[in-house]
């Protein structure tokens, strides 16, 4: 008995036009990134798995794909790319000029429970640039960050702007010993109601004294020239001064950029991953579909040393291209893709000679740039041109053997039904002055 297999929970199976719209985002973003002068990697889908226990967080390390191979080695499907991007700096680019900046465009997978916009299988397309601790380094990434949505024609996003080091101060003020939990429980803020966050610190074991502290400064978030100031009041240790400090800098290089009208600052933004050392930030499109951030990154100045290379800057960031498809086609920003040739050649006939020429006038079409395709399954001419129309085909090339005889094919319009006898040496001329 034939057993019929699904596909697994959590994948997708992209079909051809799924498929353009995703390649029409990614040829945008890719264009936007090599503007900014970052070049394409690509590391290997799966790592040794303790490459993503030493720093990418509990959350995602219980999400891992893991197992042990054949050899015995304990292996696991990367969860994202920052981490084998660190790798593959630190075993082969720690002498290179500085700052490298890569880009890639991947697939990532975490064992999570699918809902809107998440899978098992993901793709992201992102950036690192690793060598620079300057807030300049910082600007150019959140201005690339900015761009890389507004290529897709995306207008109503914002970019949310926070900071890990004012989150361990307050952390610190607050005197919790476990700040990398607290920092897990307010990046998960936006998925709770205000009373279950609340009640979450309380389990957390903050007071209540605690749990108001940390609802005001999760609320503390808006213009910088708004929330900046407040931020000032909050923080009085000299750290937290010069992150200060360095937050109006930075504001200000991102006005240089011609960006800052997407930008907001939010005190109660942590990221997910505990990497993170400095300014993080995430962005948000307001859309009916559920979805919430749609990309995000930050600063990471360990990981380098952790991974263990010399003590190296780097920040960078991913955006979640399962979740930005469905809004861009919310918003009809994804043009349909054009699944059909430009031309379609139907042989009539049996005739070798007829057969042999209608190949030759493809290959010829295919060489000059048309796309163009061959009726391959020996309809009759009516069947045809019916299979044609059904396509959306503008043009059809007709041969049969009379026209062979005399060195000619017919075009027909497929619009009007106009036909047309070209000279089988003008053909390819023909139709590119057909086709707009």
């Amino acid at each position: 008995m034939k057993q019929r297999i699904e596909r697994v929970k959590g994948t997708r199976d992209l079909l051809p036009e799924e498929t353009a719209e995703r390649r029409w985002v990614f040829e945008r973003m890719r264009n936007v990134f090599e503007r900014y002068n970052f070049y394409e990697v690509l590391t290997p889908t799966f790592e040794y798995t303790t490459l993503f226990q030493l720093r990418s967080g509990e959350e995602v390390v219980q999400q891992l794909y893991a197992f042990e191979d054949k050899g015995g080695r304990n292996i696991s499907l990367r969860p994202d790319m920052t981490s084998s991007v660190a790798r593959l700096y630190v075993s082969q680019f720690q002498n290179a000029p500085k700052p490298v900046k890569w880009y890639y465009t991947a697939n990532m997978f975490r064992y999570e429970e699918p809902q809107s916009g998440r899978f098992r299988e993901f793709w992201q397309a992102g950036v690192e640039l690793i060598g620079s601790g300057k807030v300049e380094a910082d600007a150019e990434v959140i201005a690339l960050f900015i761009e890389s949505y507004l290529a897709t024609g995306l207008k109503d996003f914002t970019i949310n702007i926070g900071d890990r080091v004012l989150l361990d101060e307050f952390a610190r003020m607050l005197g919790v010993r476990d700040d990398i939990g607290l920092m897990r429980l307010i990046d998960k803020k936006d998925k709770m109601s205000q009373e279950d966050f609340a009640g979450a610190l309380r389990e957390f074991g903050l007071s209540k004294e605690g749990v108001e502290k940390v609802l005001a400064l999760v609320g503390i978030k808006g213009l910088p020239g708004e929330v900046l100031p407040k931020a000032e009041e909050l923080f009085t240790s000299e750290e937290a001064k010069t992150e200060i400090a360095r937050l109006y800098e930075l504001v200000d290089l991102l006005e240089s950029y011609d960006v800052l009208d997407w930008v907001r600052i939010d005190l109660g933004i942590a990221r997910g991953f505990d990497y993170y050392t400095s300014i993080v930030f995430e962005a948000v499109v307001p859309n009916d579909l559920g979805i919430g951030s749609v990309g995000g990154g930050g600063r990471y100045d360990n990981l380098i040393e952790v991974f263990g290379g010399k003590p190296t800057p780097a920040t960078g960031f991913a955006i979640g291209i399962e979740r930005l498809i469905p809004i861009l086609e919310w918003k009809g920003l994804i043009p349909k893709p054009k699944l059909r040739p430009d031309v379609y050649i139907i042989p009539i006939g049996k005739d070798a000679e007829v057969r042999k020429a209608a190949t030759e006038t493809v290959t010829a079409l295919r060489k000059a740039g048309v796309r163009s395709d061959l009726e391959l399954t020996g309809r009759k001419i009516g069947k045809a041109l019916d299979y044609a129309g059904r396509l959306g085909v503008p043009y059809v090339i007709l041969i049969g053997k009379r026209d062979l005889d005399e060195g000619k094919v017919t075009v027909r319009d497929m619009e009007d039904g106009e036909q047309k006898a070209v000279e089988r040496e003008n053909v390819v001329e023909e139709v590119l002055r057909l086709l707009p």
